[in-house]
């Protein structure tokens, strides 16, 4: 299977949404992939957005087969210009396990790194980060805030794009300022 990169402006912004919907609604429940597909269209609509690191990944016949996002992110209010999360990651789920997401997060890591980001946070399950060199934020002072419900602490890691990025960087990581996840 031929794996070409590239980014979800190049005519795949809505494949993208329904790939994020269906793996989501099939991983938890129809409400999650309504919520992660939700938050993909309010990133894309606001100041985080990075067209450049909106990411599909396309099959030979240009389907749709994975799909990341690297978006601008700050910790109370500082760090947008250096520091990205990494949310969502989807791979459609007949495809998992063979090496998309790892291929298509490496290529982003490359990308931001280019393009003068330091560091980059994500919120999951440590065995599917920490090979990807992500480790947990709190040993870096950057916390999960108390609107964040984690099922452990090492759920919340971040990974240096360049040597030395988190010595500088801390505080607490808070979601409100993304409408489609805040707790009604």
């Amino acid at each position: 299977m031929d794996r070409i990169i590239k980014t979800a402006a190049e005519g795949y912004l809505d494949a993208s949404l329904k790939l994020v919907e269906t793996v989501f609604s099939k991983w938890d429940s129809p409400e999650e992939g309504r919520t992660v597909k939700g938050l993909v269209q309010e990133i894309r609509s606001k100041k985080y957005y990075i067209p450049e690191l909106d990411l599909v990944m396309v099959n030979e016949n240009d389907e749709v087969t994975g799909y990341v996002m690297f978006s601008r992110f700050h910790i109370e209010g500082r760090y947008e210009d250096s520091l990205l999360i990494l949310t969502p990651c989807a791979v459609r789920t007949d495809l998992q396990r063979q090496g998309i997401s790892k291929q298509m997060i490496e290529y982003g890591f490359k990308k931001a790194a280019e393009m003068g980001f330091r560091a980059v946070l994500v919120e999951g399950d440590p065995k599917n980060y920490v090979p990807r060199g992500f480790e947990p934020s709190y040993r870096h002072g950057i916390e999960a805030g108390s609107g964040l419900h984690l099922p452990h602490p090492d759920c919340l890691m971040i990974k240096e794009l360049s040597d030395g990025a988190l010595e500088d960087m801390h505080g607490y990581v808070d979601y409100s300022f993304y409408e489609s996840l805040r707790e009604e």
